[in-house]
């Protein structure tokens, strides 16, 4: 359950203060800004995770969101900046919001063309360089909150 996930990436991030560097709680207006600069309204889960934290690392791993309102001069972990630059770069689909690169040529990006009943988007990999024809988009997690669990707990064990 992607609410549940969500609160138990959470709280186990919680227990690992030491390794959490993020930029901090972002207000409603910011929020409101980044939605409007990519064209929808983020899901839920996502949107309470940028509300606390913005976007930042849990040791390695760095989840892209929301920094502050110049989404044309950022760099990462800016999510809004990311995608547009992604969007005129490789011709990202609109519908996608990248949210983790994997240092290589693989994007985890939001699906908002794909919600399920709660409002949440699957996690889908994109591959940077592979025409759109040929793109698989597979899912990678359900949800965010999935997502979230599963790299926290990977940074945990490593």
């Amino acid at each position: 359950m992607s609410l549940e996930n969500y609160n138990k990436a959470l709280e186990l991030m919680s227990k690992n203060k030491t390794i959490c560097y993020f930029a901090g709680a972002r207000t409603e207006e910011l929020i409101c800004l980044a939605e409007e600069a990519i064209g929808y309204e983020f899901s839920p889960i996502y949107r309470n995770f940028i509300k606390k934290f913005g976007a930042g690392n849990f040791g390695s791993q760095e989840i892209y969101g929301v920094i502050d309102e110049d989404f044309e001069n950022s760099s990462v972990p800016d999510a809004i900046w990311y995608t547009l630059m992604e969007r005129e770069e490789i011709n990202l689909p609109d519908n996608l919001l990248v949210i983790y690169d994997s240092g290589g040529e693989e994007l985890f990006c939001l699906d908002f063309s794909n919600v399920n009943e709660e409002n949440e988007p699957p996690i889908v990999s994109f591959i940077a360089g592979q025409s759109l024809s040929t793109q698989k988009n597979e899912t990678v997690a359900s949800d965010f909150g999935d997502f979230l669990l599963c790299l926290v707990k990977k940074e945990i064990e490593d």
